[in-house]
Formats: structure tokens, sequence, C-alpha cells
């Protein structure tokens, strides 16, 4: 899998694809990345990427031709081009669709995701209506810098990729199956007065498999209850976790 990260701040992508398992991973070649400094595309003797808005109206906008010159250097061709490559071009913008785990499976499963960061005010319109195919917000709030944004799809689609992390560990994760995680413990068996559950130190794997289903239900009840909505409504749950769910509901009724 590999990402082309389209940023005035190359620094802060560069540094993040060198840590922890990412940085394993692309030292394993399972995760190539690429960094295009939006300023090397700005020709005038300042550099400039950005400008007035017109219209008016407050901040500075992400001028067009610098944007241009290099989504085409990261291989985007515009749409109306016959012989577009078949690259991913994701706008990070608030105004996007929200990204959610269902996105970052998508997402994951692309050969190459060209990633283009904004800043200011945003980017010129006519940059998105000639070469971005979707856009995408981590969330509903705004943030100064699409790098945060993007760091956060590369963080949730390159750990799907095969071989970073085991499949067992990603099959029971948040959002899995439409539940969210069950709780977690290590050592030591008491933190001061508070035991680790009985069931988890019994080594009986049906009973601790139970334990950790019902757990994911009670807290995704808790805390999501439009993820239990969701599930129901689109058939995600077997009959186990229907059962599970009416005695729940039951106890708390």
């Amino acid at each position: 899998m590999k990402y082309t990260v389209l940023t005035l701040f190359p620094e802060i992508i560069r540094a993040f694809f060198g840590l922890s398992i990412l940085g394993r991973a692309v030292e394993e070649g399972i995760v190539e990345y690429q960094t295009v400094n939006i300023r090397d595309f700005a020709w005038d003797k300042h550099h400039s990427c950005d400008d007035a808005p017109y219209g008016g109206g407050p901040g500075m906008l992400m001028k067009p031709e610098p944007l241009g010159r290099a989504l085409e250097f990261a291989g985007v061709r515009p749409k109306d081009d016959p012989q577009r490559a078949g690259k991913r071009s994701v706008y990070l913008s608030p105004s996007g669709r929200p990204f959610t785990q269902t996105e970052a499976e998508r997402f994951s499963a692309e050969p190459e995701l060209v990633l283009l960061c904004g800043r200011y005010e945003g980017i010129d319109q006519r940059i998105i209506e000639r070469y971005i195919d979707e856009e995408i917000s981590i969330g509903d709030y705004v943030l100064s810098s699409g790098e945060t944004a993007a760091l956060v799809v590369i963080d949730a689609t390159y750990r799907l990729a095969e071989r970073v992390i085991a499949p067992e560990s990603l099959a029971e994760e948040s959002f899995s199956g439409g539940l969210l995680e069950y709780p977690q413990y290590t050592r030591p068996e008491m933190y001061g007065i508070l035991p680790v559950p009985e069931v988890l130190l019994s080594g009986h794997h049906e009973n601790i498999r139970r334990w950790r289903l019902e757990k994911r239900l009670e807290k995704t009840l808790a805390l999501r209850p439009d993820l239990i909505r969701r599930g129901v409504e689109q058939g995600l749950f077997d009959r186990e976790i229907c059962a599970l769910l009416e005695k729940l509901k039951l106890e708390r009724d």
C-alpha cells in the first residue's frame, strides 16, 4: 500500500511514518509513502500558495495552480483525461463525508491513496472539481491543519494492510461487527481494591468468549446505542448476539 501526501509541511508527515508499527511496516516494504511539498510547485519568487478569496471574506485560500501541478506530479490526472490513472485522490475537508471504520476498510484496499492536505480557509473549488475523487472529514469540527486529518486516515488504514497487524487482533476491535471492543485487563491482578474479573482468570475459553461478547454489547448499548440500532437494521448481528441483546434490554428495563 502506498500513500502520497500533498502538503505544505512534509516534515509532519515524514516524522509520523518513522514511528512505531508504521515505521516497521515501511522498513519491511509493506507500506510506502511519498510527500509532495506543494510549495515546490508555486513558481512565483515568493513561492506563494495562497491568496484572498473572490467575493471577500476572512482568511486566505490555497491557489489552484500549485495544487494542480502538485497533483499531476503525484500522478493524478484531470477527471476528463481518458488516460487518468486509478489512483484515489482524497481531499481532507470538514465539509467532506464522515470517515468511519467502513471507509478505512475501503481505503485500505486501494493500492495507492493520494491525500491532499488543506490549510487556511481551504482550497479553490476548481481543484476539487477537476482532480479530487472524494472529500473526507474526520469529524464535525474544524482543524487548522489538513495534515492532522491525513494522519488519522493513514493511521486507520495502514494497520488493516496484510501483515501489519495479526488478523485476530483486528477481529474484535471497536466497530468490527458493529460493536465496541470489550474491556481489557493486564497485570497486576489486583489494582488498589479493583480486581481483574474472575472469569478472565478461569482459563475457560468459552466462558471468556461469552463474557467478552456480553461486555461488548453492554458497552455499546451504554456509549453508542446508535451502533446497536444500525446493526439491527442492517442485520449485522447473529442469533447469539440478538439473544444476548434481548436479555440485556430486559435486565435494563
